[in-house]
């Protein structure tokens, strides 16, 4: 198992790293959008490809970004069943999510993304819109997104198992929406008497 963990944190470690790289594509996307704006009222000119280029970028961003989202655990879930199982029981589900939902879905959209991707690039296919852009880099970001979440799906799984055995402190305490909300509240009642406390002063 200890051999699993080393490979899980691993895991962990790289989707933790692109999942905070991506986060400046939204950024890039901004200004994009702004400079496009501008350019089309100014000057009377777009490009189909600046539009594209946009759709590239959030895509991108939230493709690329999803492993690690699974990994802070922070997809989104109903809580009305779940919240109200012990945690021992949640584990259960997450576990038999992970394993036969999660899992046979990444794992055939990687499959078929792949060649799907790879066909685009060696035919160089553009895109239908006029002055569009090639087409292959979308299609490699969607396999590379699914990829990502396979290798973070296998990351889940060997963590769960190793919390159920008790080899591992559980990474992420389940937190109910009520508990988030009041924990949110705490914290900016605390900001706010900090910052009252230093306008006293």
């Amino acid at each position: 198992m200890q051999g699993l963990l080393v490979l899980s944190r691993a895991i962990d470690r790289f989707n933790e790293a692109i999942g905070k790289a991506v986060t400046w594509l939204i950024f890039i996307a901004i200004l994009v959008s702004a400079t496009n704006a501008v350019v089309r009222k100014v000057f009377n000119t777009s490009s189909n490809a600046w539009l594209e280029l946009q759709w590239y970028l959030f895509g991108a961003a939230f493709m690329l970004a999803a492993a690690y989202t699974l990994k802070q655990n922070e997809h989104i879930r109903i809580d009305i069943f779940y919240g109200t199982r012990s945690r021992r029981t949640q584990h259960w589900i997450d576990l038999f999510g992970h394993v036969f939902f999660l899992m046979p879905f990444v794992v055939l959209m990687s499959f078929m993304l792949v060649p799907y991707a790879w066909r685009a690039y060696e035919i160089g296919q553009v895109s239908t819109n006029s002055g569009g852009l090639i087409i292959w880099p979308a299609r490699a970001i969607l396999a590379a997104g699914f990829i990502l979440l396979v290798l973070q799906g296998i990351s889940e799984i060997v963590k769960k198992i190793a919390v159920m055995r008790g080899e591992m402190e559980d990474p992420t305490p389940f937190v109910s929406a009520h508990e988030a909300a009041e924990l949110e509240g705490a914290a900016l009642a605390d900001t706010v008497a900090k910052l009252a406390g230093e306008d006293r002063k």
